[in-house]
């Protein structure tokens, strides 16, 4: 299926993840600014040494960027196995791990696997997976071709142990209201 196309997924998203500049978020012309905290810096160290402990290969990055701020390496890592630790907690960093898969329904089955359920993204050029992926991803929000999935005016919030509920649109607002109806005969 998309095994076809990997290594050439692999490659461009690892060339956009080069030319990603970090620095100052405020400043221009900068991409990617530093992650929240130094425990984060020390979290996304432990999800690359897991990753390369357990056979995977970091394509780019995989390090901490200077000795100023918190910033770490826009980092690819390919060949993790489902039980690694980025492939089962959520980093909240700039890791992409990148794995290959063989049927739909074997992608759709260890993405539904995990715990969480914040956000999901897929790639396709086929119309009909792109319908079917949103259905079958249990998450509360998912990007199809586009990693774009929170806007002021839509739902944001997650399912499973990623949160309950959404903030954002008319959703948001509901839970800020009390909803009654009344029958009278």
């Amino acid at each position: 299926m998309q095994e076809a196309s990997y290594n050439k997924f692999v490659a461009r998203f690892t060339e956009y993840a080069k030319g990603l500049k970090m620095g100052d978020g405020l400043e221009k012309g900068i991409t990617l600014g530093p992650i929240a905290n130094p425990r984060r810096l020390d979290a996304m160290e432990s999800f690359v040494n897991d990753a390369k402990d357990r056979g995977g290969k970091i394509v780019t990055g995989g390090s901490r960027q200077g000795n100023q701020g918190f910033f770490f390496q826009p980092t690819v890592i390919t060949d993790v196995p489902d039980d690694s630790k980025i492939m089962t907690e959520e980093p909240f960093g700039p890791l992409a791990p990148i794995v290959s898969f063989k049927t739909f329904d074997e992608v759709v089955e260890r993405a539904n696997s995990l715990q969480f359920g914040l956000a999901a993204y897929a790639f396709t050029s086929s119309d009909k997976t792109a319908a079917a992926i949103g259905d079958a991803i249990q998450s509360g929000m998912v990007g199809v071709n586009s990693v774009a999935v929170s806007t002021p005016e839509t739902p944001f919030g997650g399912v499973k142990e990623s949160g309950y509920g959404s903030e954002g649109g008319i959703e948001g607002l509901q839970a800020y209201m009390n909803t009654k109806f009344i029958s009278q005969g």
